[in-house]
């Protein structure tokens, strides 16, 4: 680490910052207002049902697949330049998607968002890196990163309800348009140039690699999650663990790796990255069970339903802000593991809730409690590596998280599904049909072809048992963060408050 007092950030540098937490902000409520537009546009292109799965998933697998590559690429040939070729194919990809007449031109352009979004998120983080190398400054900018990306889900409803009533679904997709016109006006002439002065040749091989790595291994989770375990999931899941495996063994052995190694060798890093990591799968996990909770057991519209999640991302929003503020004083693990705590406390309030009231509030806890270790878990990420190369350290990151939710949804998932078919195996009365067997949305769907009596009694107990299910992920995960509170006192002790200079005799390496 360099002892020498790094610059601090100007007037011209939070500027930029403001110009790279726009696009973040109305990226992310582009994101989740599909969710919102699908029954739209299903109305007009009436896709397959494999269509719709693609039309909602394809984003996501290729900006997994893409971020590795792009962050080495943005180390190379410069993260500015790199994300303004982004930022003019996200514009053009989204136009294609507002205007797509049928589900195949639309696949195709949600493909070519993921490609576009995956130049963005680790140069935009890259580049904040930079621009902030005072620890406690880029500690705030992070944060700040991380609000609007934060604020972006949650006036995603808002506005997605607003200009779904308005103009037609397409227009959701050209949300981000605005944003990213104006981050090409101004990005050239506020954000400064960061890239490898030696950045060695990219290596094909390893690109194709990790693509080969990365995409099966989210597909197959995805998969699981969906279907259950079956053949097709395990074996795309199996076949990305052993081209990971391949991956990783190539770039030990090159002298320019696509993914630097040596970043795992801090104790901090790996520590954060994986901490990050199972907090993104387990309250992941929770919320998109509790939306479901809010719509189809309380019967809440999905507006609504965004509505009442709001306070939760006020909470993110709070902490997220003030962790900077108090690792001036305070080290990180001190901070994260109490977080923790915080959240796992929500989690376990979760477990004594079956109403809207208390599963809220405890979803906020477990957003307040989150915010030391999206920020100053963030921060360690980006701090281990210097400027040339953080893109690589941000695209770390953020597959991490990408992989994280996607095991989330897999692994919970299941469990919150066994527990509902064991719940109605015992309670659904005689002759109920077999879909209210499988979920509660087979359920709700089955009653209106009931008798009154009988479609009341069928929809009780499923909604009892989906209920079980979110408690029984809800203990599961408060345990789990636990862990992670544990091992952050342990393996980020060594870790000083934030600018504060750390002691050599306490930096901790760990083998690769």
């Amino acid at each position: 680490m360099n002892e020498t007092t790094p610059p601090r950030a100007g007037a011209r540098e939070w500027i930029g910052l403001a110009v790279l937490a726009l696009p973040s902000l109305l990226v992310a409520i582009d994101l989740f207002v599909l969710l919102l537009a699908l029954p739209h546009l299903s109305a007009d292109l009436a896709p397959s049902n494999n269509q719709q799965l693609w039309i909602l998933d394809v984003y996501g697998f290729l900006l997994a697949g893409f971020m590795i590559t792009m962050g080495k690429l943005g180390d190379r040939i410069g993260k500015r330049r790199l994300m303004l070729i982004g930022a003019v194919a996200f514009v053009a990809a989204s136009v294609l998607a507002a205007y797509s007449s049928s589900a195949e031109m639309l696949i195709v352009a949600r493909a070519l968002l993921g490609i576009a979004g995956a130049s963005l998120g680790p140069t935009m983080l890259g580049l904040i890196g930079g621009m902030f190398r005072d620890p406690r400054q880029r500690s705030i900018a992070i944060g700040v990163w991380v609000v609007c990306m934060m604020g972006g889900t949650a006036l995603g409803p808002l506005v997605g309800g607003v200009m779904l009533e308005h103009f037609w679904w397409g227009s959701v997709f050209l949300l981000g348009v605005p944003a990213m016109v104006l981050l090409l006006v101004l990005g050239p002439v506020l954000l400064p140039e960061h890239r490898d002065p030696a950045p060695g040749r990219l290596d094909l091989t390893s690109v194709a690699l990790s693509l080969a790595a990365i995409l099966p291994g989210i597909y197959g989770l995805k998969e699981l999650a969906r279907d259950g375990w079956h053949a097709t999931g395990i074996a795309a899941l199996a076949a990305g663990v052993g081209m990971g495996v391949a991956f990783v063994r190539r770039q030990r052995r090159l002298a320019d790796p696509l993914l630097d190694l040596r970043l795992f060798r801090s104790r901090a890093f790996t520590t954060a990255l994986v901490s990050m990591l199972i907090n993104t799968m387990l309250p992941g996990a929770t919320m998109v069970l509790l939306t479901q909770f809010l719509q189809l057991v309380e019967g809440l519209s999905p507006l609504d339903a965004g509505l009442a999640l709001v306070p939760a991302a006020v909470a993110g929003v709070v902490s997220v802000q003030l962790a900077p503020i108090a690792a001036r004083r305070a080290r990180p693990a001190h901070l994260i593991a109490a977080g923790m705590a915080v959240a796992a406390t929500g989690l376990l309030v979760i477990t004594q809730s079956s109403g809207a009231v208390g599963l809220i509030g405890g979803f906020a806890l477990i957003n307040l409690g989150a915010g030391p270790l999206i920020t100053l878990g963030t921060n360690i990420v980006i701090g281990a590596s210097p400027p040339e190369k953080a893109g690589s350290a941000a695209a770390v990151s953020q597959v991490s998280n990408e992989f994280g939710f996607a095991l989330g949804i897999a692994t919970m998932g299941s469990l919150a599904a066994a527990v509902y078919r064991a719940d109605v195996a015992r309670t659904l009365p005689a002759g109920a049909p077999a879909v209210a067997r499988e979920t509660l949305a087979g359920a709700a769907a089955a009653v209106p072809q009931l008798p009154g009596p009988m479609g009341e009694a069928v929809l009780a107990s499923a909604r009892a048992a989906f209920t079980s299910g979110l408690h029984a992920v809800a203990a599961v995960s408060a345990a789990l963060l636990v862990g992670v509170a544990v091992a952050a006192l342990v393996l980020l002790r060594h870790v000083p408050p934030v600018g504060t200079p750390e002691p050599v005799g306490e930096r901790e390496t760990a083998p690769v």
